[in-house]
């Protein structure tokens, strides 16, 4: 920290000797300079006004008492001749010296006169002139420079010692320290030469903390997006010119809802300088008038062509932000709306960004999550070519994005001390960040209605008991499902029986289905991997498929079956499946279930009739490798091997695996696991069930077990009452007439 003396008085007085009005020094009378004097060095410096510090010089002509300011000086201070000021000496901190200035430089007097600066000569005037002395930020100073006379304002000053005192960054120039210089747009005066190690001024800190911006997980995309489109823009203009570059002038961030584009792209906006990012909407754009929604889009870019036609190289940065650019600006010719609007947009954008006049002072940055929608022009190099993808966030991710929105309940003593957010993290598999913040928000409303009372709302709340716990965040997590993971519901659906032991011919089939998971997990070569369950409709095909889903503990897993697509024409039931898959592409490790692929093909034994454009569409599922880091499971589940064998389906699945009827003895382990029967009954239903499906089996025993006198199916499963063999054996003929 700086140290100074006690404050003192002065009256405020002219600079003695018009030739030292550009030394940017106070004056002083002798007597008086060594009150300022700074212990071990020569210099002597003051703190005017409590804003700047000065260098003191002595002067005879100065009467005691007073300290002679230049008009520019006086003008800073809003002081006037024979005013009185306070001044007091100024001891600087250790570790002083600038690393970097930024001065806007300006004629004294305003006019049409024109001139180009040499940035290095000028730099180096301004070292050999003004060395050891303090610039203070917003600090004006007088300068004479090849017989013009200027007028330079500190815009930044930087020091390796960031702590400041007064609330003003400052520090001495000396030798080492590296000067940018910027010029008002109507100035007249052109920098040149401006050296090769310059920093750029486009953005408003000199480093990035991620999270203290709100930006979880995306550190490697935040990475691509700085090289591809920033790192040329950090260099001053003559160097990418010499290196025959034009700057990026377009990316484009894609990729599932609530992962976090828009607020990339809303914290792009806010840490550049220069003109505030416009964000664009596509209702705001479109307009019902001919040739409206192209004025609008001109407009857009109307204070970018301005700043570039009177400034050039020396343009600011203008950033246009088009939120869902998808809903705007979609492939030409795929809109029948009659009007062409969509067409239009599209063709101002590239005139633009990439016509004969094209801006090099604009960034257009678009977000979707429809890529796929986009017209092909808008993406090529020179336009939106930087695409990042802002995918789900992995476990590291998920925790840094947790921690952001907890961190100020942790800060309160809000967050109970058994929370664990790494364990979160863990759990959270295949969340976005805006459902991570969702679980947030669910968690802590958990927390509050435990402070509640319903039959009193009026009753004041605790503050100090407001604890957000472990179980809190594990209910949330049940309560926000996400949309890119398991269908934990649908999947327990499919085995509603539960798992029993079947006996060692399915305990086969299950184990290989599970080694083939275990294999997608660690497989390289092999990204896609597809298996067929086929047998006898009832034989737990599904239910396998399922329990596999479930105990893989992958984070995506979906189960396309006929019931959810019940009165869908063929494209869109295509559509759907088609999409099933797109969404498994951006999971790391994805499991998709095909139940039933005969309904799914509509396939009718009479003639035989299927649909053509649904079965194409599986056939290019099964064989379409997922991109690249991404390992998909496709389990199908069939009883017409042979159809799917005649259209060709059944080859591209890797592996297929019988699933049986049960046998004598596999329905006799069944039956001794669910307890229905007496020990001396057992036997001769097991020899009555065998060769039957295990759906029907169940069927059949909940049948017999609800008909029971005396009790029903609750005191049957409960081992209060068992089957009689006789009633069983009635309810079995039933089923067996129904089936024929």
């Amino acid at each position: 920290m700086s140290g100074r003396s006690s404050g003192s008085t002065m009256i405020v007085g002219s600079t003695p000797n018009p030739s030292l009005v550009a030394s940017n020094l106070a004056y002083c009378n002798p007597s008086d300079l060594q009150s300022f004097a700074v212990p071990g060095t020569p210099h002597h410096l003051a703190l005017v006004a409590d804003a700047f510090v000065l260098s003191l010089a002595a002067h005879d002509s100065v009467e005691n008492g007073k300290i002679g300011l230049n008009a520019i000086q006086r003008r800073h201070a809003r002081v006037s001749n024979g005013d009185s000021i306070s001044v007091s000496r100024f001891i600087p901190p250790d570790d002083f010296n600038l690393t970097m200035l930024t001065l806007e430089l300006e004629f004294v007097k305003k006019g049409n006169k024109e001139e180009h600066v040499d940035a290095v000569r000028l730099a180096q005037h301004i070292q050999d002139r003004f060395s050891n002395q303090v610039m203070t930020t917003g600090q004006k100073v007088m300068l004479e420079y090849q017989g013009n006379n200027y007028v330079y304002t500190v815009n930044e000053a930087a020091i390796r010692e960031q702590e400041q005192s007064d609330n003003y960054v400052r520090g001495m120039l000396s030798a080492e320290t590296y000067i940018l210089f910027t010029t008002p747009g109507s100035s007249g005066i052109k920098i040149v030469n401006q050296r090769e190690g310059a920093s750029s001024n486009i953005f408003k800190h000199k480093e990035f903390n991620l999270q203290s911006l709100g930006i979880g997980g995306l550190s490697d995309e935040f990475g691509d997006i700085f090289r591809r489109a920033f790192a040329s823009r950090v260099f001053p203009p003559h160097v990418t010119s010499k290196l025959g570059i034009k700057h990026v002038k377009g990316m484009l961030l894609y990729g599932p809802p609530g992962t976090g584009k828009t607020l990339m792209a809303r914290q792009i906006g806010k840490m550049l300088n220069g003109k505030d990012p416009k964000i664009v909407n596509g209702p705001e754009v479109l307009s019902k008038f001919v040739g409206e929604t192209e004025k609008n889009v001109r407009e857009l870019f109307a204070d970018a062509e301005e700043d570039q036609r009177s400034r050039g190289d020396e343009s600011d940065l203008h950033v246009i932000i088009f939120d869902e650019i998808d809903a705007i600006c979609k492939s030409r010719g795929s809109t029948k709306d009659g009007t062409g609007v969509h067409d239009s947009i599209v063709n101002q954008l590239l005139t633009k960004i990439d016509g004969v006049e094209a801006l090099n002072n604009v960034l257009l940055i678009g977000m979707t999550n429809r890529k796929d929608l986009l017209d092909e022009a808008l993406l090529r190099p020179g336009r939106l070519e930087v695409q990042v993808e802002i995918s789900l966030p992995d476990e590291n991710g998920r925790l840094q994005i947790i921690q952001i929105h907890t961190n100020k309940m942790k800060e309160s003593s809000f967050l109970a001390p058994d929370v664990n957010l790494q364990e979160l993290a863990a759990r959270s598999k295949n969340y976005s960040g805006a459902e991570l913040e969702g679980v947030v928000k669910s968690a802590v409303s958990f927390a509050l209605n435990r402070q509640l009372n319903l039959e009193d709302l009026s009753k004041p709340v605790d503050e100090e008991n407001i604890k957000v716990t472990m179980d809190d965040f594990l209910n949330a997590l049940h309560e926000i499902i996400p949309a890119f993971g398991a269908s934990m519901d649908d999947l327990e659906r499919c085995r509603l029986n539960g798992i029993v032991e079947f006996g060692g011919r399915h305990a086969h089939i299950y184990k290989r289905t599970m080694l083939l998971a275990e294999q997608v997990k660690v497989s390289r070569g092999s990204p896609l991997i597809t298996c067929l369950l086929e047998g006898p409709s009832g034989s737990g095909k599904t239910a396998m498929a399922s329990t596999v889903g479930i105990s893989s503990d992958f984070p995506y897993v979906k189960i396309v079956s006929a019931e959810s697509m019940i009165g869908l024409s063929e494209s869109t039931k295509c559509a759907q499946i088609v999409k099933v898959f797109e969404d498994a592409y951006k999971s790391p490790l994805s499991i998709v279930i095909l139940d039933d692929i005969e309904r799914l093909l509509e396939y009718v034994a009479i003639g035989p009739r299927f649909s053509n454009l649904i079965s194409q569409t599986l056939l290019v599922l099964l064989k379409r490798l997922p991109p690249k880091g991404k390992n998909v499971l496709v389990i199908g589940t069939t009883s017409e091997l042979e159809f799917l064998d005649s259209v060709g389906i059944q080859d591209a699945f890797s592996v297929t695996y019988n699933v049986p009827t049960l046998k004598t003895e596999e329905a006799k382990k069944v039956l001794e696991q669910l307890k229905v029967f007496s020990e001396k009954d057992i036997d001769t239903a097991a020899e009555a069930l065998n060769d039957m499906p295990i759906k029907k089996m169940y069927m059949v025993l909940e049948m017999a077990a609800q008909g029971e006198e005396g009790g029903g199916a609750e005191d049957v499963y409960s081992g209060k009452q068992t089957i009689s063999i006789s009633h069983f054996h009635e309810c079995l003929q039933d089923a067996i007439k129904y089936q024929r």
